[in-house]
């Protein structure tokens, strides 16, 4: 064998090694109910493509497990129906105070629907600048895919903003039509506002015109035609669920919750939401059943 044999033949074994070490372009398993969105790799060989990875153990609340936001759920339920029934239906923004319910009550919905042909696919919202590599093979797919993106908020120069925009209405190519986004946040516009933009609005003729800053701000939310709006519960709703989920969790011999106790492990936390409630249960449920009450 001459040196340049040699040299060729190395090669082909260094390359047979690097493509062993690089993640495979799996093709996307399809028999999973849910999926995370895993980004696209830069690799020695080049760029090894994204893929959905399945959740292979979801979270299973139920609908009934969620109290105190029926509308809500009604909502978005009625929503998820018409676009399993192949029927016009919005994407959604569930927005409003932290604990309160939005990120549960989309993995409530697919517990429910899932045997009707209900998918969702996690996307972080670092992630959102690949939506259009993530739809484009669920074209062709007979389920109906929701794209979820927990705690959405964006700054001015983030170039999520404007993959999302261009999907939910703004893109010359039609989004799938067994594809809706439901998105959750803290903020009912999606990116900060600050009180110098109060400066930009104007009267004209009597009517206010709000600045181009939160004009450009409004338009993001405005291209979901749900939005849901979650509050803070108030004390005796706080207590409620405090009691179901301390049903839910407790075997026998654990006794009611005692309130007071409630109370205070939810002032400590500054907040009275169904999270809280649902950590307090598993806290009094623990000790008791555990004898270090």
């Amino acid at each position: 064998m001459n040196r340049l044999e040699e040299l060729i033949e190395r090669g082909e074994r260094l390359l047979a090694q690097l493509e062993a070490a690089m993640p495979a372009a799996l093709a996307n398993d399809w028999d999973a109910i849910a999926y995370r969105w895993q980004p696209a790799q830069a690799g020695l060989l080049g760029r090894a493509p994204g893929q959905l990875v399945p959740v292979r153990d979801p979270h299973r609340i139920a609908l009934a497990d969620l109290l105190n936001i029926e509308a809500q759920k009604s909502a978005l339920a009625q929503n998820t129906r018409q676009f399993l029934a192949g029927l016009p239906a919005n994407n959604a923004l569930l927005w409003g105070s932290r604990g309160t319910g939005k990120s549960s009550l989309v993995k409530a919905l697919l517990n429910e629907y899932a045997g009707r042909g209900l998918r969702v696919i996690e996307v972080d919202k670092a992630h959102l600048v690949e939506l259009q590599d993530i739809v484009a093979p669920l074209r062709e797919r007979p389920e109906r895919y929701v794209i979820y993106t927990d705690d959405l908020s964006f700054e001015a120069d983030d170039p999520g903003y404007k993959a999302l925009k261009a999907i939910l209405d703004g893109s010359l190519a039609v989004p799938p039509e067994n594809v809706l986004i439901y998105a959750t946040s803290n903020r009912r516009h999606l990116m900060p506002e600050f009180m110098r933009e109060n400066r930009e609005a104007r009267v004209v003729d009597g009517e206010l015109h709000q600045g181009e800053t939160t004009e450009e701000k409004i338009s993001l939310s405005e291209r979901f035609g749900l939005w849901l709006s979650f509050y803070p519960f108030s004390q005796d709703d706080y207590l409620r669920i405090v009691r179901h989920w301390t049903r839910q969790l407790a075997p026998e011999g654990v006794p009611a919750p005692d309130e007071k106790h409630a109370i205070q492990f939810a002032t400590q936390r500054g907040s009275r939401s169904g999270r809280v409630a649902r950590q307090f249960a598993a806290d009094w449920v623990g000790r008791h059943a555990l004898g270090d009450d």
